[in-house]
């Protein structure tokens, strides 16, 4: 029986075979590793992933997909529930050399997977996603750029980010509207910064009215001449927007500010 898309999941099915094998083989995993997959659907690249000698472990929350995932090879596990309402940490079984992200994951819900995977404190030491390309244009943005934002800043805080390809709407069953493109993340040194909280806090404020200057934007602070100074010796103002600083900036901002 045919098993049709339900849009309520976000499902569209990936079918280009060359795109497949792209995502299935961005990294170079080996025994002792795990690969996480998000919504599998009919398991079109699970059915690369399983081939990789390593454990999969996927989450899809269509139970009409039982049937078809039930012949995946034994080193795939399948949790037929929602991913976002899982303890991913509690769902491993046991100690992996490295633990990657490789998935096609909804659209509608990108963000709160990603948001997810980072606050999990699960070690990943990298993820291949399949978004929209409006979304990975995002992702990738250099700061000065319209498409530069705070998640953007975010995710970089955590990941080295690129591009690997674009993918038009017309590999997917049914057709979606957007095309797509497969994001690469890998894990990059942590920057040292004082408070994380104070940073993300920060950086929210910062971004809160994107087209208002940090002025603008950092009003509720005390100690905007002391956030001036920090500026004007990186190059910047209160005249500036938050779109101009990197990552870097912030992290090294935020730390000035909070030395002791």
């Amino acid at each position: 029986m045919e098993i049709r898309a339900k849009k309520s999941f976000g499902q569209n099915f990936l079918k280009d075979h060359a795109i497949l094998k792209t995502i299935a083989n961005t990294f170079e995993v080996e025994e002792n590793d795990l690969i996480i997959e998000i919504g599998p659907g009919k398991g079109a690249l699970t059915r690369y992933l399983q081939e990789k000698n390593c454990d999969v472990l996927a989450y899809e929350i269509d139970i009409r997909m039982q049937n078809i995932l039930s012949n995946l090879k034994k080193n795939v596990t399948v949790i037929y529930e929602d991913f976002l309402n899982r303890d991913i940490i509690n769902d491993i079984k046991k100690e992996y050399n490295h633990i990657y992200v490789i998935a096609n994951i909804p659209y509608y819900i990108t963000t709160p997977i990603i948001e997810k995977i980072i606050r999990s404190e699960l070690v990943i030491n990298g993820m291949t996603l399949l978004v929209q390309k409006e979304v990975a244009e995002r992702f990738i943005a250099s700061p000065g750029t319209k498409s530069y934002g705070y998640f953007t800043a975010y995710l970089n805080y955590y990941y080295n980010i690129e591009k690997i390809c674009n993918v038009k709407n017309t590999a997917f069953d049914p057709v979606p509207k957007v095309d797509s493109a497969v994001v690469l993340f890998t894990t990059k040194e942590p920057l040292k910064i004082n408070s994380e909280d104070f940073l993300f806090n920060f950086m929210k404020n910062s971004f809160q009215f994107k087209r208002k200057n940090l002025r603008n934007n950092l009003k509720q602070y005390n100690n905007l001449n002391k956030i001036e100074s920090i500026l004007i010796k990186k190059g910047f103002s209160l005249q500036s927007r938050a779109e101009n600083l990197s990552i870097e900036d912030f992290v090294d901002i935020v730390n000035q500010l909070t030395e002791e």
